[in-house]
């Protein structure tokens, strides 16, 4: 089927999904596959609840004239948006790194909004996937476009950059993320420059923080925007940063004070001031933006309850993403800390031994109550009076119901998997 027959049907439709249990009325509805289903079944549903349209690559399932057959409905989804990509010819802004993407992305978002009409990857969807969704949700009003890309291994990053083909592009940093599929350090630092090599390529342009010695390098031969703190030769020359526990930001005698706790992300907001600068945006509108900006999804949210105050950064968790969070906690000045930390997924044969540097790290710490939850913590667990080790959810559990937190500064950090958020049903 021609893409750009499929093109101009979408162009008749208000949205796209892959999901019935998401179908707008008028929409169009690609059936892909999973592992354990085969969407192509739940086309006619689709068409039932408001599809103008709908892909397949099943001929089984073919309902009428509504139907559209393909050889492959996810390639079909990636090549629609490449060419819709093409067709609206809009400035697009990527970005990719191992830790602070999202956060990243929707502060940019919200100090680009202030100018332009902008339109930014929704929640996470950043993978082979979740970029062209993105991409088709731009449309002739949009005026400039972030696409956020997550990668677990390499040649991802290349892949989403020959979709949407960004002008721009923005890597966080290089961490110890997904470190089974990439293959160590090394492979996380190669699959993210991907977006570097791209960018080169194009002749396009990067944004790179001056603070890391990793994109300074990479980025040398690159045309650039660089932020950086008491440099001058930065593009945006950042005079003084501080968290205790909420960042705030001096530049240029303007002071941002933020919604956002530690250290690790001032460099989002950093980016985020230097994007907005490189575009126009003013100075007013970059503060009124950044200190509206309030954290969710277990995003790095300072929350109260009862004499409790909880720093809660559950959404995920990584060894560089950990080290941080238990650093900043470290300076915090505040007394009866607790420090609720779960396993880290995805490390391959390096878990065990990232799991026992985490636990190094805290042993420092010896007025801070830690309670170290999952099997790979559990593996290397140690004697101290101020650490416990439990090797499940359920375990800890029990413990929580027997106790009774007052006036304490917690910090919960764990992977999406372990989902240490329901540590808040126990604290009241």
């Amino acid at each position: 089927m021609d893409i750009e027959y499929i093109h101009n049907l979408f162009l008749k439709c208000n949205s796209i999904s892959i999901d019935t249990r998401k179908i707008e009325s008028n929409s169009l509805f690609v059936a892909i596959k999973g592992e354990n289903f085969d969407a192509n079944t739940f086309a006619k549903e689709a068409l039932e609840k408001g599809a103008s349209y709908v892909i397949i690559d099943n001929a089984d399932f073919f309902i009428d004239n509504r139907t559209i057959l393909v050889k492959n409905s996810l390639e079909t989804l990636q090549e629609l948006a490449k060419f819709h990509r093409a067709y609206l010819k809009l400035p697009i802004i990527a970005l990719t790194g191992s830790n602070g993407k999202t956060t990243t992305k929707e502060l940019i978002h919200v100090v680009l909004s202030k100018k332009f009409n902008t339109k930014a990857t929704v929640g996470n969807l950043n993978n082979h996937i979740g970029v062209p969704l993105t991409l088709l949700s731009f449309n002739s009003e949009t005026e400039i476009g972030i696409v956020e890309m997550g990668a677990n291994h390499k040649k991802e990053i290349e892949f989403l950059c020959e979709l949407a083909k960004p002008d721009y592009g923005y890597i966080t940093n290089f961490g110890k993320a997904h470190l089974e599929g990439f293959g160590g350090v090394q492979g996380v630092i190669e699959g993210k420059s991907e977006m570097y090599a791209y960018l080169s390529k194009n002749d396009k342009l990067c944004f790179i923080n001056l603070e890391d010695p990793i994109q300074v390098e990479k980025a040398k031969t690159l045309k650039s925007y660089s932020f950086g703190i008491n440099k001058e030769s930065a593009n945006l020359n950042i005079k003084s940063i501080e968290a205790n526990p909420f960042v705030t930001i001096n530049y240029s005698n303007i002071v941002i004070s933020s919604h956002l706790i530690g250290l690790y992300n001032s460099n989002n907001i950093n980016a985020a001031i230097t994007i907005g600068k490189y575009f126009g945006v003013d100075d007013k509108a970059i503060k009124e933006a950044l200190e509206s900006y309030i954290p969710e999804n277990n995003r790095s949210q300072l929350l109260t309850k009862g004499t409790n105050q909880i720093i809660l950064d559950a959404y995920n968790a990584n060894p560089s993403s950990m080290a941080v969070a238990i650093e900043n906690f470290a300076q915090l000045d505040k007394p009866n800390k607790i420090a609720i930390l779960g396993d880290m997924f995805e490390l391959g044969t390096e878990s065990l031994e990232e799991h026992k540097n985490i636990i190094y790290l805290l042993s420092k710490e010896e007025k801070t109550v830690c309670y170290f939850i999952g099997k790979d913590f559990y593996h290397n667990k140690i004697e101290k009076n101020n650490f416990h080790f439990y090797e499940s959810f359920d375990q800890f559990s029990e413990i929580l119901k027997q106790k009774s937190f007052e006036d304490k500064m917690i910090l919960i950090k764990g992977s999406r998997g372990m989902a240490l958020e329901r540590t808040l049903n126990f604290i009241s």
